[in-house]
C-alpha cells in the first residue's frame, strides 16, 4: 500500500501557494493542510494496530479505510474539551489528553472546517497568507501529535478505531 507522505501533501500546499497564486491553488492548498494531518492521522492508527512492517497487507488497508473524516472530528470534538466525557474516563488518559493532543484535535477541527470552506463556498475568498497559515498549523499539530506521550497518542488512536458506544 502506497502511504501518503503527510510532508508530501505540505509541500505541494507551498507550491500551490508560491506566486501569483490563484483561487483554486490557494483552495487546493487548504485542502492538502487539511488531507495531510488526516492522513498522518491514518498512518498512526495503521501503524500501531497492524503494524509499520504490514503496510501492503488488506488489515493494513482495513484499519486505515476504516477511519473517516466525521468520525475523526466527533473525537475531536470531545478531544478538546478539558475533561474527557464520563463513559471515556474508564479507557482514557488519567488526566485527560493534555495539551499536544488536544492542540492536535483543535487543529484537525480547524483545518476540516476550512477544508470544507475551501472546496464547497463559491463566496470565498482566500489570501496566500491564509493557506501558508495552514499549512504551518497543520505540520505543528502533526509534530505535537507525533512527540506526545505515547500514551495519550495511543488512547487517542484507540477511541478513534474503536469508538465508544
Amino acid at each position: 500500500m502506497a502511504i501518503l507522505n503527510p510532508e508530501h501533501l505540505f509541500e505541494q500546499a507551498e507550491r500551490l501557494i508560491a506566486g501569483p497564486p490563484r483561487q483554486v491553488d490557494l483552495r487546493r492548498a487548504i485542502s492538502s493542510a487539511y488531507y495531510g494531518i488526516f492522513h498522518a492521522t491514518l498512518t498512526a492508527a495503521a501503524d500501531h494496530f497492524v503494524g509499520t512492517t504490514k503496510r501492503s497487507t488488506t488489515e493494513y488497508a482495513l484499519v486505515y479505510r476504516s477511519i473517516d473524516h466525521r468520525s475523526l472530528r466527533s473525537l475531536c470534538s470531545q478531544v478538546v474539551k478539558p475533561t474527557l466525557p464520563a463513559s471515556f474516563l474508564p479507557y482514557g488518559p488519567r488526566n485527560a489528553f493534555g495539551p499536544d493532543v488536544r492542540a492536535f484535535a483543535a487543529a484537525v477541527i480547524e483545518l476540516q472546517e476550512k477544508r470544507i470552506s475551501a472546496d464547497y463556498d463559491p463566496l470565498i475568498r482566500i489570501k496566500s497568507s491564509d493557506a501558508l497559515l495552514a499549512v504551518s498549523v497543520a505540520r505543528s499539530a502533526v509534530a505535537r501529535f507525533r512527540s506526545t506521550n505515547a500514551r495519550r497518542r495511543v488512547a487517542f488512536l484507540t477511541f478513534l478505531v474503536f469508538p465508544k458506544r
